[in-house]
């Protein structure tokens, strides 16, 4: 949704990244016990740098600028912790982490959440004019 500015799209995204980071950390901690289990973790690293090997299109206006190639957005990168075993099992997952990480992310959504009602309100402010 675009309407005055990016800042709802851009709070959009952040809102589907902390989603998914939300999903990745519960499948970890439902995981804990399950035998060679590998945590994952969702990366905005890995999803900028897979944005960069990929190209997009664009018109240029003059012949010394940039080439582009197509560009395909993709969602947040989902990354597989491989060499880490925690557990004799095989299990790489370190649940004081995942928990960690679980408030983190909680308290970066409710900050988004507030955000984006904020904008809602005073848009909505602005339709009423002002009352």
């Amino acid at each position: 949704m675009k309407l005055f500015s990016n800042t709802v799209s851009t709070l959009e995204n952040a809102l589907n990244y902390s989603s998914a980071k939300q999903k990745v950390i519960s499948q970890n901690i439902a995981n804990v016990d399950t035998p060679n289990y590998k945590a994952k973790d969702v990366s905005f690293k890995a999803a900028f740098e897979q944005a960069l090997g990929q190209s997009f299109q664009a018109n240029r206006s003059d012949a010394r600028h940039f080439e582009f190639g197509s560009r395909v957005s993709s969602g947040p990168a989902m990354v597989t912790k491989k060499n880490v075993n925690y557990n004799e099992n095989g299990n790489s997952v370190d649940l004081d982490k995942e928990m960690a990480d679980l408030a983190t992310n909680q308290i970066y959504y409710n900050a988004l959440t507030e955000r984006i009602n904020g904008k809602f309100n005073s848009l909505q402010s602005v339709i009423r004019g002002g009352k």
